[in-house]
């Protein structure tokens, strides 16, 4: 990958929000720089009503960290931040700090491409407390972003049931950065090729496309167009046939074909964008097939997303790769994961951990204290259960269970011969990169596997199963006297 130093700015220290800085500033003035804390970063519900997400954004957010300083120019700009009065916001002597602030976090992360759930940290961050609070929002914006498309995409790739995904979002996509990071997390997610050609410069994904309905327009009739362009290139000829009359055109593009098998080469295939996919894109086969272009793939596009495709599977489509645009790369339908990143402990230098815990109205935004760590179970059959527990005291021993976090009297045993895997490794420690990131073909890899054994409640698009993740009874235990604590029904 491309550093975020070659695609931006060398400095990205103000990608952030004023309240990180101003309360960093406060924390400095009060004293408290050299307080520890412990962040999470997770979500609460899985995007597009489904039952999973897939983690990504690890690389960039490991880049950015490893990389974050303040470079001059950003401290003069803060120097020239006012508050309500007109005066200074931020004082020389706190900009001094910024400085030369060490970033001196441990990060401990799930690695891209894994399978996710509700509550789950994605990041650990742990370390002095002003750093901690510095990485909260581009941290949120870099992996709420990725762990988003990436799972649109899973879904899509899911609905494709193994055919090609093509992105196709470049022109649709909320701007630069959202096209190029749209286009690494499809990818990541599933998708096969891109036709966004910067990201496939950049991250090396596999190119693909077609051409445009303006080359047909450009000539006097569609034949003279697809003959023309397979003269050009006639080593990379799917033609697009809608423009005018989509049968007719697909009878031009297979005249075209028998002049490219007479010179050696392949009709590749056609493409739709318009009209009744499912029907034209079986009356097109039977053409295709019966002029004896079997091998001629049918291309589809057009506002497609999984329940489309998984509809047009449904009416019999012949389509064999799927280009998916607008509703890919902008999360169509769910356009923000919604991560959060949340206090779970304090602590003065080489005191014990006070745990923290934030209370909510709405029992799902109640925060789960501690140093928090994932165990994922599961047996020959599968996928057991994920249990959420307290790292610096450990799991305890005997027998296994999860509580559900929100109901307490859902509670799931979880079988002795399960095996057992930690799902956040260490990525950074002191501000130091100690992970290397797999390449962004591998992360596909993993997260066609992981999702390939998924079952199929949690894949379906409709009211899918909801997967066990709980916390561990003893942190369960601990997290019910914090929040009593806190609504003062017991004494401290």
């Amino acid at each position: 990958m491309r550093k975020l130093s070659e695609l931006y700015r060398p400095s990205l220290a103000l990608l952030t929000d004023l309240y990180q800085l101003t309360m960093a500033c406060a924390a400095w003035r009060a004293g408290l720089a050299d307080r520890e804390a412990v962040f999470h970063l997770f979500f609460r519900k899985n995007p597009f009503g489904g039952g999973y997400s897939i983690a990504c954004g690890l690389e960039y957010a490991l880049d950015y960290l490893a990389s974050l300083r303040f470079d001059e120019e950003d401290l003069a700009y803060l120097a020239g931040v006012t508050g309500a009065d007109g005066g200074r916001l931020f004082p020389d002597d706190f900009l001094a700090a910024l400085r030369e602030l060490p970033l001196a976090l441990d990060v401990d992360a799930v690695p891209e491409g894994t399978v996710v759930f509700p509550n789950e940290p994605l990041l650990r961050v742990r370390g002095p407390i002003i750093p901690a609070m510095l990485v909260e929002t581009p941290l949120l914006n870099i992996v709420n972003f990725q762990t988003l498309i990436a799972t649109k995409a899973s879904r899509i790739v899911h609905a494709a049931q193994g055919e090609p995904v093509i992105d196709f979002g470049l022109r649709r996509a909320q701007g630069i950065d959202g096209a190029l990071t749209a286009s690494r997390a499809a990818y990541a997610g599933g998708c096969a090729a891109t036709s966004n050609v910067l990201a496939g410069r950049l991250f090396g994904i596999p190119v693909k496309g077609t051409h445009a309905h303006s080359w047909v327009m450009l000539f006097d009739t569609e034949r003279e167009a697809f003959e023309t362009y397979a003269k050009a290139l006639p080593n990379n000829c799917v033609f697009l046939v809608d423009t005018y009359d989509t049968l007719e055109g697909v009878r031009n593009a297979i005249e075209v074909g028998r002049w490219l098998r007479d010179h050696g080469h392949q009709l590749l295939g056609i493409r739709l964008d318009s009209g009744d996919l499912a029907w034209f894109s079986v009356e097109a086969r039977k053409l295709l097939d019966a002029a004896g272009f079997p091998d001629a793939k049918i291309l589809a596009s057009n506002d497609l997303d999984e329940q489309t495709i998984e509809s047009l599977k449904g009416q019999g489509a012949t389509i064999a790769v799927w280009g998916v645009g607008t509703r890919l790369v902008t999360g169509h339908d769910h356009p923000a994961l919604g991560g959060v990143y949340k206090l779970g402990a304090v602590r003065r230098p080489g005191e014990p951990w006070k745990y923290r815990v934030k209370l909510s109205e709405q029992a799902a935004k109640t925060t789960t204290p501690g140093v928090l760590q994932v165990r994922r179970f599961e047996t020959a059959a599968g996928l057991v259960a994920d249990g959420i527990f307290d790292e610096s005291r450990g799991w305890p021993d005997g027998p296994r269970a999860i509580v559900d976090p929100l109901d307490f009297t859902r509670q799931k045993r979880i079988p002795a011969e399960a095996r057992q895997t930690d799902l956040l490794v260490p990525v950074l420690r002191a501000g130091r990169p100690v992970y290397e990131a797999p390449p962004l073909a591998a992360i596909r890899d993993r997260a066609l596997a992981e999702v390939a054994r998924l079952p199929a409640s949690l894949k379906r698009f409709l009211n899918p199963h909801q997967y066990p993740v709980g916390l561990e009874p003893s942190l369960h235990e601990l997290k019910t006297r914090l929040v009593l604590e806190a609504r003062g029904a017991v004494r401290r």
